[in-house]
Parts: structure tokens; sequence; C-alpha cells
């Protein structure tokens, strides 16, 4: 007699697959539904997620009874995927990393466990090549949550893994089938070439170990009544051809998305060394909560990732979160893309890896869903061409925009500064990184409501030491962002010091004085009675008030970079002003970079007034008088030791 379950007297098997049916079912309304909206898509998740449980209990206690009916590992393995993709999708809604740490833990055991091993069953080469497409995408999505999450280790095991298994494929199918999962792997390393060891000395994220602690934040004394905004959505959108990516996550994206997110307390040290039994018992542990997030850390932002988006998506998206934003919240866009107009005769890319390929095998990052389907001559990326355009032709309203890639679709393809004004109902903390950031300009005085407060990147990027802006701009993603993110590793670059020349000793002092320039920069804000309001409101966000200071030390140290110098093009803007005492000419100002340069003896490569200078020789001449008189007869030059 059949075996039947305890609830009902349908057969085992029979509940299984009518299960299983049913949550295919459940997995694909989820799929389809918009990542952005607030809560809009929780009882679908939670109804999913219920059936999804139930089939993976249903699986470990019955599993004997369903292999002789039919079941197969990798279906098992499948099953374990569409939990971990709805954990991630609950990830991107929410911004909770609570979920992305469980869609880690059931993508880790189905990689240790290697459900996707099984072999195609009935020997069909068609049945064989669909199972291994399966498995590529599963270490396409899981290498998507390993980089998110800051699983290093893994990710160096699961790009050896995708190596491997494309190169078995290529051996056993027809190479043509597999030939899109060549340019999977360029595209993930060559984004590990650029975020390297030297990038992740310290957490991107917003970690008690180097940044203030939210409650020892100064409070600013002003007769302005805070209304106590917190940055609750960003709008992460960002194209550059041939920018260094992995699917739809850029490295600038990257970079933004972890300076919104919280790290939690501890962790750093742990997570890069080794990832094994870090959350117990993996899928079987009881609680599947544990070791995740310090929970009296207060919630993520949620984020958005807008890779290319049509420009009609991208007004949807924005007017969906404007018109849901808390009260009490600010939101966050960021936009990185080259100014231009795609309304000029399209050229095709030519670039080996720049027919994003990989976004269509790995998925849309904002979609659960993964296919693999050649991309279309159609659907490639165009640029226009302009070469052989002068200003007057191109128009200056053409060139007041940000170009976002056309897919050869149609309609406009930039993004303009009047664009945005409608939203400026709302409060918005906007950051342009572009060689056109300065059109933005004009939104200030334009708004509907409220101010916006703005970051706009330099037009033009001076070159580093030893190599050139474009390439510098290729291979490690834009300096701007990198300030806002990195900004000890993007003083290194721009001073042409490397990961693979980095003094361990220099950097960690350059690490200690940036953390005390930054406190004094924050004082001498909350201090000054010429705030403007929107910074008022900005400094009682941490994140927003770590992007601000940050902005003033990268203005600061390309003000004060000798090829800069005087170069208006080369340096950042913040609308509105910010108060004189943190201007680069400022004591303060000059001091902090004076003693960074000094710590890496590079104080040749910038320009200060000569207060400063005389106060180095100063300082110079106090510490050889304080010396002890046993050493005065010792002539070993200091910088010799």
């Amino acid at each position: 007699m059949a075996q039947t379950s305890n609830k009902s007297s349908i057969p085992i098997t029979e509940l299984f697959w009518s299960l299983l049916d049913k949550a295919d079912r459940k997995f694909s309304r989820v799929r389809d539904l918009p990542n952005f909206g607030r809560n809009r898509n929780d009882a679908d998740f939670h109804k999913a997620f219920k059936i999804y449980t139930q089939l993976w209990k249903l699986q470990q206690e019955h599993r004997q009874k369903l292999v002789e009916a039919g079941l197969r590992r990798w279906e098992v393995g499948e099953i374990a995927a569409r939990i971990a993709q709805l954990y991630y999708g609950q990830y991107q809604r929410t911004g909770d990393s609570s979920y992305l740490s469980e869609a880690y833990i059931f993508y880790e055991a189905i990689f240790s466990r290697e459900y996707f091993r099984d072999g195609g069953g009935g020997g069909a080469q068609a049945q064989d090549t669909a199972l291994a497409n399966k498995q590529l995408r599963f270490l396409a999505r899981f290498l998507i949550v390993c980089l998110v999450l800051g699983r290093r280790e893994m990710v160096f095991k699961l790009v050896g893994s995708l190596k491997a298994m494309v190169d078995e494929c290529k051996k056993s199918f027809q190479e043509a089938e597999f030939r899109e999962w060549k340019h999977v792997v360029q595209e993930i390393i060559r984004f590990l070439k650029a975020d390297t060891t030297f990038m992740n000395m310290r957490p991107l994220r917003y970690s008690f170990l180097f940044d203030s602690h939210p409650d020892s934040l100064p409070v600013i004394s002003s007769s302005f009544t805070r209304r106590g905004l917190v940055v609750r959505d960003a709008i992460l959108c960002s194209y550059h051809h041939n920018e260094v990516k992995f699917t739809e996550l850029t490295l600038d994206t990257f970079r933004m998305l972890q300076c919104l997110e919280w790290e939690p307390s501890g962790s750093f040290s742990t997570r890069n060394g080794t990832d094994s039994g870090h959350f117990g018992t993996g899928i079987n542990r009881v609680n599947l909560f544990q070791d995740i997030r310090d929970q009296t850390l207060p919630p993520n932002p949620r984020k958005l990732i807008l890779y290319r988006p049509s420009i009609t998506h991208f007004l949807l998206v924005l007017a969906t979160i404007c018109e849901e934003l808390p009260p009490d919240g600010i939101m966050l866009i960021y936009l990185s893309a080259a100014g231009g107009s795609g309304l000029s005769n399209p050229v095709p890319l030519t670039s080996e890896i720049s027919l994003d390929t990989a976004e269509k095998i790995a998925g849309n990052f904002s979609n659960l869903e993964i296919c693999s389907p050649l991309v279309s001559q159609q659907c490639r990326p165009t640029r226009p061409c302009v070469e052989n355009k002068d200003a007057s032709e191109i128009g200056i309203d053409e060139q007041a925009s940000l170009w976002l890639g056309s897919r050869g679709t149609g309609g406009s393809s930039s993004i303009y500064p009047c664009d945005l004004i409608p939203f400026t109902r709302k409060p918005i903390f906007l950051v342009i990184d572009s060689d056109r950031s300065q059109a933005f300009k004009v939104i200030h005085g334009a708004e509907k409501g409220a101010t916006v407060a703005m970051l706009l990147s330099p037009c033009s990027r001076p070159p580093p030491s030893g190599t050139t802006s474009e390439f510098a701009r290729s291979q490690q993603g834009s300096q701007f962002t990198m300030f806002l993110s990195a900004p000890v590793q993007a003083f290194c670059f721009l001073i042409g010091i490397s990961g693979a020349n980095v003094d361990k000793d220099k950097y960690d002092k350059a690490e200690k004085l940036l953390s005390f320039s930054l406190s004094e920069w924050e004082r001498a804000l909350v201090t000054s009675n010429d705030l403007h309001p929107v910074w008022i409101e900005v400094l009682g966000d941490p994140f927003l008030r770590r992007l601000l200071l940050r902005f003033i030390f990268c203005r600061t140290a390309l003000a004060l970079y000798a090829p800069a110098w005087h170069h208006d093009e080369y340096l950042p803007e913040c609308l509105p002003h910010l108060p004189e005492p943190v201007d680069p000419n400022s004591y303060i100002s000059q001091s902090a970079i004076m003693k960074l340069a000094d710590t890496f003896g590079i104080i040749n490569q910038f320009v200060f007034s000569e207060e400063i200078l005389l106060s180095k020789h100063g300082d110079d001449d106090s510490a050889m008088e304080r010396l002890p008189e046993t050493e005065e007869d010792d002539t070993t030059d200091p910088d010799e030791t």
C-alpha cells in the first residue's frame, strides 16, 4: 500500500508532485512581480515560501520513498535553489541582509553537496545539456550573492568551478551552445581583478570597527528643527561603455551598494576567512536566522540596481519610490554614466565582452529568473557616433544629459536634469558621477518642494602617477565613486600607489589619519552657523553623513593635487555650498592632506600654502627637540631606518 501523509489520505508521492507543480506557479508569480514598491510583494513571497518549505520538509522526511518514485537528486537541488532565489529576491525588495544570508546558506549547501552533478538520468544529450545549464546558472547566481555578502573565499572557489564547468561543457557538448558562458567567465575574472584584496582592506559597509557609532555622532546646535530624515530607498543606476561588471552589477554600483549596508558587528575578520561551518548545520539547522545580523543595527536602506534601463522604466521606478517614501525618508539617487546623446547614428560596440551576454545568462539583477538566450544583433548596446560632429551641431541640450545606452528598441536613452525636477517634491540626495555632472546644477533652485542635496563629480579625471586616466577608468572604476566608497584606496591610486606596492603600516596609519580628519570636518560642519538646512538633515543619517565627509576629502585632495591645481574641471562640487571652514584651502583641510601625503612621502605631489608648510617644518623641529640627549649624536636619517 502506498505511503500516505498524516494529514490526508493522499499518497506522499502524489502530494509531493502536486505541491511541486503549485510551487512552480507561485514562484513564477513572484518572479514576474516588480522588485520595487514597498511591501507590495510580501504576501506572494510568503505564500511561495510556505509551499517550498513544505516541499523541503517532505523530501527530507520521505527522501527514499520519493527517490523510488522517480525524484532525482538535481530536482532536490532545484527546490533548494528556488528557496535561495526567493530569499535573494526578498533581500532586494526589503534591503534586509538576513534574507541575503539565508540565500547564501541554501546555495552553499547545493554547492557542497553537488546536487546538480546528478547526471541527466536518461542519458539524452538534450537533457544533459539542460542540466549543465542549470548548474552554470546556479553558479552565476551564487556568485552574485557571495559578491554582495562579501564571501571572498567562496567567490574564488565558485570562479574556479565555473571555469572548469564551462571547459567541460565545451568538450562534452557542442561548443556553440556554451560559447556565451565564456563571456560570463571573462566578466567575473575582470571584475575580481578590479575588486582586489587591496580594495577590501577594510569593509566598504558601515562598520563600527572603523566608522562612528550613530549614537556617538555630534549633535548639531541649530535653531533649525530637524525632521529626522534617514535614507530609506536608493536607486543605483550605471552604464559606461566597456565598464567592469558582472551580469548587471557594475563595479561602481557594487561599491555604492556596499556603502549603504551595515557591517554585522565583528564579522568582517571571520567572513574573509574560512566559510565552512559559519552557519552551523546549514539548511538543516533549527534556527534559520542565527548569526546573521546584529539586531541592534538600524535596517538597511532598500536598494534597487538599474543597469542600462529604459528611460520610461527609470521614471516609473522613481515615481513609485517617491510616492511610497515614508514621511521620515530621504531617497538617494546615484547616476553614473557618460554624457551625450543616443540620437545620432548608433555604432555597435565591438569589445570582446561588451555584448552583455552575461546579464542575459546570469539573469537580470532585479529578476529571479535566469535564462541564457544568445544576444541578438538588434539588442546589442549602441553608442552615438559623434566624433565627426562639432559641438554646435550636436547641441548643448543634448550634451547636458546622461546616456544610459540604447538597447536598439528606439526612444530616448538619455536622462536630462529636467527629468528629475518633478520628483523634488520629496527629499532627495543626488549623486551624479559623469563628465556632464555640472549640467545637473540647474536643478538647484528649481526644486518643487524640497532642496536637493547634490554631490557632483569632476568633469575630468586627473591622471594618477604612472598611468592614464582612461586606463584607470576601465580597470579600476570611477575615481569619484571610489573616493565615496573607499577613500584611502582612492587616494593611493591618485598618487600612484596600488595594492601591489602599498606598505601595510603606512596604509593603516593613513586610515587612522583620515578617520581623525573626517571627525575634524564633521565638527566644523556641526558648529557652523552657515550650514544649509538640507545638510543639517543629511548629517542626521549615518550613511549620508559618511558620504558627505568623504566628498569633502575627495574635493580637498583633488584641489590640492598638483596636476589639478587651479583646474575646475578636475574638482567635484556640491550644492548647496558647504561653509568656508571645510573649503579645500582651509587650515584643517590642507592639514589633513599634508599629513596623509607625508605618510606616503609624496608631499611634492600637492600644493600647500606657506602657512601649512611652515607648520609642518615647525612640527618637525619640535619633534627633533623632544629627542633624548643620548640620541643627539646618532646621525642616522629617520627616512633610512
